[in-house]
């Protein structure tokens, strides 16, 4: 049987509308996430909400801005949310995927789900292709808590990373945009920057210039150029808080390409631990 793939077209999505086992997910986040939701999604989408269910608030230096829910916790969303095992989760949101839908995708593919996918362009795509939309109130019948051992995706902590970051057979890198990665600008954390020896690839080269990803051929030829010949293990990837650094993690799968490490805590749980800093001079 072959891979599904990780990124799902609107027209596809309309397809698979009225299918039993498909769980369809909105998972904005950021001001008025929520409240956007109750007032217009997907029709039959369930709220997933990035702070309560998709991390848990700890202190930015121990873990980062977004570290991973118990997964005792997660267990329990993936219940709350009427899912189980055998659902077919398909999950978008208004970013292009960058929002927290891709990390929602990585979390699902490390307790071994596999049948998840995102929604190509996201809300606006299919909204654009006129799926319905609502405001309804969804209800959702919560399923027996979801049998999960261990996060299976590989991740780094800060001392891999540490030791990552010079070693010539090791690549780590940063999904932020330039100016953040430069030290131009930072509107989250508390230091503009980047981790010394980390490489810029902003997670928005993954997209055409209509919002959606770009041809899994030219995603695998852009990546493969940047690995080179090292160990998809030694790639390290991260962003701020380890939420759009997913983006490219689901980027470099749809190529073809193994899913590398992901540093979760970042940018937010590095430049929080008096570590070496290169910002801007």
């Amino acid at each position: 049987m072959s891979k599904l793939s990780p990124i799902i077209n609107p027209e596809e999505l309309l397809k698979l509308k009225d299918v039993s086992n498909v769980v369809l997910i909105d998972a904005r986040a950021g001001i008025n996430a929520k409240e956007n939701y109750q007032n217009e999604h997907l029709e039959g989408a369930r709220y997933v909400d990035l702070n309560q269910d998709l991390a848990t608030v700890e202190d930015p230096a121990n873990g980062g801005r977004h570290p991973l829910p118990s997964l005792e916790k997660f267990a329990q969303v993936l219940s709350k949310l009427g899912i189980s095992p055998s659902s077919h989760i398909i999950i978008y949101d208004d970013k292009n995927g960058s929002n927290a839908a891709a990390r929602f995708w990585w979390m699902l593919r490390a307790i071994h789900h596999e049948k998840v996918q995102v929604l190509n362009g996201g809300l606006q795509a299919a909204i654009k292709i006129d799926f319905p939309v609502s405001s309804a109130l969804e209800t959702v019948e919560p399923t027996e808590n979801y049998p999960i051992s261990k996060w299976n995706l590989a991740q780094a902590d800060i001392e891999e990373v540490e030791k990552a970051r010079n070693n010539k057979e090791n690549i780590v890198i940063d999904v932020r945009d330039k100016n953040r990665f430069d030290g131009l600008t930072e509107p989250l954390d508390l230091i503009a920057g980047h981790i010394p020896g980390a490489i810029n690839v902003p997670f928005s080269e993954n997209l055409n210039e209509d919002g959606f990803y770009k041809p899994a051929e030219d995603l695998a030829k852009k990546y493969i150029e940047i690995i080179g010949d090292k160990n998809p293990e030694n790639v390290i990837v991260h962003c701020g808080s380890g939420v759009t650094a997913c983006h490219t993690l689901l980027a470099m799968d749809y190529a073809g390409i193994p899913i590398p490490k992901l540093y979760v805590g970042s940018w937010s749980e590095w430049s929080r631990n008096d570590r070496e800093l290169a910002t801007k001079k």
